[in-house]
């Protein structure tokens, strides 16, 4: 089989080609190119999320980077993941080896390499792993037992999560928080984000209720632990039944935030992408530039306007947008999938501390999300946004993607004229009104179609033309 690295990492099915043989070759391939770059002596973090045999994979890898002689520090528990890219500056490694299939369906794992700057590995490093990866055999892997690896030092565990406390409370205005009084209810999806948030706000004037806090990895009740508004039927539940200020979700490894305001509806993440970016911008008063996916909102456009700073559009991933953060100091990147980060923190996507931000905006300005998004709006109009994820048979991926190819010549989508077209990443079309972006998931056999207007009738018109333009 061939391993290749998608938008953050490789993933597949576990016991089909998500194997031991399979991570310890994937293993190698990183210890090679550790190797290559000068960097062995640095060593590298590895962490895991709450999947099937998580800790399992990541010992496996830990004790290939041993076999090779490099020191490897081993997390003692299940961790976001960017708490363990967090780790990789703070313990100075080459870079961090993470078991984690993120918002992926249960039955699937998966192996995500964070480098020495602690965010996702840039397109250029994950060429170089691949190619590695592609010249390695079952044969070609070292590796060393654990218990071997341990008592000659070469494997070490380590608590990854003390040191990211300790930076969080730094970045957050956490005493403000703690005071205001917020009722606010955080659904981790039985995912590594738990006990995060009611450790940072341990003594809170509010309450802070956790649900789905348990390790499960079936996932119950849910499609997969991805915080979008079909897996958050429960949180918008108890946060009316509660009458919380908030509802906040993590998905599976915790970098990425889902919002329920107080109402019980879901804040889509274009709309919680502009929020946090309008938090710095307008109540913190800071400045520099925005990066942002190409299917994030166009409201980043006209925030970048109105306080002045320049807006960078990047394909889909933090393999892109992390390391152009890092070359402008960008103030913050986000995407579509519901990741932000921030400057002075990890070019790296954190739920944790972008729901922090966001409950600093609510205290700031005495607003409940329903109110804040008004606020927004009075900034930068109104829009409203979609997607559909649409499964496909990999057999008829030639032909959708041939339609794909051959729409450029289209003029008109749902009665809406085409002003311009590109394929930064898959097909984007643009209109006056907004944009339709259909793409292919880099991790599953899925079509993406995005759409952005000012009227909720325009995105569900235009997502109806995607769906026409490829017959599915």
């Amino acid at each position: 089989m061939t391993i290749k690295f998608g938008t953050d990492g490789w993933r597949a099915v576990i016991a089909d080609e998500f194997t031991f043989e399979n991570v310890a070759i994937c293993a190698q391939g990183v210890a090679n190119y550790i190797k290559e770059i000068g960097s062995s002596d640095q060593g590298l973090m590895v962490g895991y999320d709450t999947r099937f045999a998580s800790k399992d994979f990541a010992v496996c890898a830990a004790e290939v980077f041993a076999g090779n002689g490099m020191r490897a520090l081993l997390c003692d528990r299940a961790a976001p993941t960017p708490v363990v890219s967090y780790n990789v500056l703070v313990h100075a490694t080459a870079g961090a080896a993470v078991i984690t299939a993120s918002h992926n369906p249960p039955q699937w794992n998966g192996f995500k390499f964070k480098p020495d700057y602690g965010g996702s590995a840039s397109s250029e490093i994950v060429a170089q792993l691949e190619e590695h990866i592609a010249r390695i055999s079952k044969k070609g892997v070292s590796s060393l037992p654990l218990s071997q690896a341990m008592s000659q030092g070469l494997i070490r565990e380590v608590d990854p999560t003390p040191p990211y406390l300790e930076q969080i409370k730094r970045l957050a205005d956490l005493d403000a928080i703690k005071k205001s009084g917020l009722n606010i209810v955080v659904d981790v999806m039985h995912g590594a984000g738990a006990g995060y948030l009611p450790t940072l706000l341990q003594g809170a004037k509010g309450s802070i209720t956790e649900i789905r806090g348990e390790v499960n990895p079936a996932f119950p009740g849910m499609h997969q632990p991805e915080p979008i508004a079909e897996n958050l039927t429960l949180l918008s539940k108890l946060v009316v039944k509660n009458k919380a200020d908030v509802g906040i979700a993590y998905d599976g490894d915790a970098d990425r935030l889902g919002i329920i305001d107080e109402t019980g509806q879901y804040l889509n993440t274009l709309q919680v992408f502009a929020l946090l970016a309008l938090y710095l911008l307008d109540v913190k008063g800071d400045r520099g530039p925005l990066v942002k996916s190409l299917t994030s909102s166009d409201m980043l456009f006209k925030l970048g306007e109105l306080y002045d700073v320049p807006v960078l559009e990047t394909g889909v991933g933090f393999k892109y947008a992390g390391p152009l953060m890092i070359k402008e100091n960008a103030l913050m990147g986000g995407e579509e999938s519901g990741g932000y980060g921030f400057r002075g923190h990890i070019p790296e996507r954190d739920g944790v501390l972008s729901s922090l931000f966001l409950l600093e905006f609510m205290v700031r300005k005495e607003m409940r999300p329903s109110e804040l998004l008004k606020y927004l709006y009075s900034k930068v109009g109104e829009w409203h946004y979609s997607r559909r994820d649409v499964p496909f048979n990999a057999a008829k991926r030639t032909g959708l993607q041939q339609k794909l190819d051959d729409s450029s010549a289209v003029k008109e989508i749902a009665g809406m004229k085409v002003t311009s077209t590109d394929t930064m990443e898959g097909r984007r079309f643009r209109f006056d009104q907004g944009w339709l972006i259909v793409r292919f998931s880099g991790t599953e056999p899925l079509v993406r179609v995005y759409a952005e207007a000012d009227t909720p009738e325009r995105v569900e018109s235009l997502m109806d033309g995607a769906a026409a333009l490829l017959g599915i």
